[in-house]
């Protein structure tokens, strides 16, 4: 039986301060009697988030503190201020990397300067969501192909993989791309640490095992818990295995960070990118449970509840904040029903930074390197690749050439390419519309359709009716005056009217076009053939009129509908 309710596609938003803070909606309504179920899947998501934190927090250069800091605030604040009932808004291994890659960047000399600049990027991030928010601007998520954003994370799971799997061999991490770290890893696998490699190796047979095997339990939390009693039993610390060390326990204080101004500005362009990533990724595993359980996904107020979330975590010294498709399939898998979940494992993860972090101590680095390889290997989604490959040729390669770029380049570079790539490809086909040939559709009075998808539609003789199937705008316009002159002088006989169906223009007609088509226009009644624009809306017959174009075809030739078009040609 469906679980969508139509019904919740027509309800009315809500309005005021509710709308910018929907726990004021969803609380008051909500049916307690839902509370075991979602006290279940916060210990299930808490499980799951805090080994997963403190290997993030290594992702971004950062103490193992500052991935448990960051579950207090994202966790509550994203079920304060987001519209999923199911997303879990925690560090991902997608915006550890920005973070580090673009920390180390700016080459802090010290880790209090590195923590400062971390925490720096992501408020600015933060700011940046807020911003975005307030100004409506929540279709940014279309920005980036699905393939390109797959290549990315695709690029940046090798990149995860390469940087940690130093640590699993017990050897020291090589520096550059990540070409470059692989090759030193080759070349120093002579230096490898046994006890350190089964300790690593060991872990990972176990994450994968509990996964194929037994998915229902929390593979992440019995690596750390079995990592940290067989390091304590064992003292591997004095055999040559790396470990946390101690963790401060205590609730973090809140501070605002100090940037230079030269840091500043490097940081922007860094926290641009982390808002695209983060938020793509947070707004798809968002759309895909609405729409599995029926309700609506509000994208700007998805991007205020980022904002809030990330803004957060840099006042307390954690991590950048995104909603992660894995972290939430857990949270639903374990039967959670409201945003009261994440809130659970917030409170949970309080009692852990009071009272649980000594035991973190002998956690051996190669186990926490396992947890991270494990979870970036999800993201390497060759399947995913055939299928763009089969489908959709232009953007694989697209989404090949961000993966190399991450890999080859950097994070951020690599991220670059690919939105400098599509945008060009969106261009390149916006500057390059089809244009389709007319005719009658058989049976059906005033019907056309194009000829060349369906050679039984007849042209209407003497006429040439043509169809663009994409606004005309001042990036394609010239090309297809030139198109329409082609297939006029290439018509046997020549015709002696022309009808251009326009309405994929909607209400928009820019200067440029308007001018480009005032030019065709003359240039055909010069060879004696007549013109008509069909399918126009109201605004765009207003700017007709402003730039001349009406006063080039004439008022009687902008019409409604082909049909009525084609009567007045004929007359």
């Amino acid at each position: 039986m469906s679980t969508v309710d139509p019904r919740t596609w027509a309800a009315p938003k809500p309005a005021g301060l509710r709308r910018y803070v929907p726990i004021l909606t969803w609380l008051p309504a909500y049916d307690w009697g839902l509370l075991r179920f979602d006290l279940i899947a916060g210990a299930t998501i808490w499980g799951l988030l805090v080994p997963e934190m403190i290997a993030y927090a290594g992702l971004a250069g950062l103490t193992p503190q500052a991935g448990l800091y960051t579950l207090l605030v994202t966790l509550t604040a994203y079920a304060i201020f987001g519209t999923s009932r199911h997303l879990v808004v925690a560090g991902t291994s997608a915006g550890g990397v920005l973070v580090g890659s673009s920390v180390a960047d700016r080459h802090p000399g010290s880790p209090e300067e590195y923590a400062t600049l971390a925490a720096g990027l992501i408020l600015i991030a933060g700011i940046v969501f807020l911003l975005a928010g307030f100004l409506r601007l929540g279709f940014i998520a279309q920005f980036l192909s699905v393939p390109v954003i797959e290549g990315f994370v695709f690029g940046l799971a090798i990149f995860v993989t390469v940087s940690q799997a130093p640590k699993l061999f017990g050897i020291e991490k090589g520096g550059g791309d990540t070409v470059r770290q692989f090759l030193h890893l080759l070349g120093h696998l002579g230096d490898t640490s046994g006890t350190t490699l089964v300790i690593g190796a060991g872990a990972l047979v176990l994450l994968f095992g509990v996964e194929r095997l037994a998915p229902a339990l929390p593979g992440g939390l019995i690596a750390l818990v079995l990592g940290i009693a067989v390091s304590a039993a064992f003292d591997l610390v004095n055999h040559g295995v790396a470990v946390v060390g101690e963790v401060p326990s205590g609730l973090p204080s809140v501070a605002i960070p100090h940037i230079a101004r030269d840091d500043l500005f490097a940081l922007m362009a860094a926290a641009a990118g982390l808002v695209l990533v983060i938020f793509s990724e947070s707004l798809g595993a968002a759309k895909t449970f609405a729409t599995k359980y029926g309700y609506e996904i509000d994208s700007n107020q998805e991007l205020i509840a980022l904002g809030v979330a990330n803004s957060s975590s840099a006042l307390v010294g954690g991590l950048a904040g995104g909603g992660s498709l894995s972290q939430t399939a857990v949270n639903e898998g374990a039967g959670a029903r409201s945003e009261m979940s994440p809130i659970v494992a917030s409170l949970l993860a309080v009692v852990t930074i009071l009272f649980l972090t000594p035991l973190f101590k002998d956690l051996p680095e190669a186990v926490l390197a396992a947890l991270i390889i494990h979870a970036v290997s999800h993201l390497m989604k060759v399947k995913a690749f055939r299928e763009y490959y089969a489908e959709q040729r232009p953007e694989f390669w697209l989404g090949l050439l961000t993966l190399v770029g991450v890999i080859t380049l950097d994070v951020l570079p690599g991220l670059v390419i690919g939105a400098v790539s599509m945008v060009l490809l969106v261009v390149y086909h916006a500057s390059r519309p089809h244009l389709g040939v007319l005719g009658a559709v058989p049976d059906a009075d005033g019907a056309y359709g194009d000829v060349t998808r369906h050679p039984d539609y007849r042209q209407v003789p003497g006429l040439l009716i043509l169809r663009l199937e994409a606004p005309l705008f001042y990036a394609n316009a010239s090309l297809v005056r030139d198109h329409v002159k082609t297939l006029v002088g290439a018509a046997d006989p020549t015709p002696y009217g022309v009808i251009l169906d326009a309405g994929a223009n909607g209400d928009q007609l820019d200067v440029t076009a308007a001018q480009t088509l005032t030019a065709l226009v003359e240039e055909l009644h010069a060879a004696g053939i007549d013109v008509a624009l069909a399918e126009i809306r109201q605004p765009v017959v207003e700017m007709a009129r402003r730039s001349g174009l009406s006063d080039a075809l004439g008022e009687a030739r902008i019409l409604r509908t082909i049909h009525e078009a084609v009567e007045a040609l004929r007359r």
